[in-house]
């Protein structure tokens, strides 16, 4: 008996089920990160694993076979290039579902479908200062040499802004 052998019909027809897979297996591997329900992230989850560990060796035969499922070629590409190569010491479990409660509307239960090696953008950002903080010091240098050119230039500034007063009384 093969039991749990069976897959998730998510009250669909057969073809907007599969398109709706193919969709949604599209955006996760664009994105990297999409929000969902749990049924639907978990069967999603299903095919992009399968993906993964197939474009993780880059042959003609398993492109071919990935784009049976993905019909976008840039993603495709990413898949085969940057994805399939940050995985490939894992043995499998390259997603993850984070829970986020439940939608209003529906009760639904809502989650973020995820890559196992997704990076959130603030933690991107929080790097980013750094390396300015670093390159920042020579900056302050010159901008202290600015500084002074300005407190320079403000001065005669100042006696233009007095010239063009004394024009204007004397008109």
């Amino acid at each position: 008996m093969n039991h749990k052998n069976g897959f998730n019909p998510l009250s669909r027809t057969t073809a907007h089920r599969r398109a709706m897979s193919r969709n949604m297996v599209t955006s996760l591997f664009r994105y990297e990160r999409i929000t969902t329900t749990k049924s639907k992230a978990l069967e999603v989850r299903k095919s992009a694993e399968k993906l993964i560990t197939r474009a993780k060796e880059d042959s003609v035969h398993n492109r071919r076979e990935v784009a049976k499922f993905i019909a976008d070629e840039k993603i495709l590409n990413k898949l085969f290039t940057e994805i399939a190569p940050r995985m490939k010491e894992r043995n499998g479990g390259y997603t993850r579902v984070l829970k986020l409660g439940y939608r209003q509307g529906d009760a639904a239960d809502v989650v973020i479908l995820e890559l196992v090696d997704y990076k959130l953008e603030s933690e991107a950002e929080e790097k980013k200062p750094a390396k300015k903080a670093e390159g920042s010091a020579p900056k302050a240098k010159t901008t202290k040499a600015k500084a002074d050119g300005e407190t320079k230039a403000k001065k005669p500034a100042a006696k233009k802004t007095t010239e063009k007063k004394d024009e204007a009384k004397s008109e």
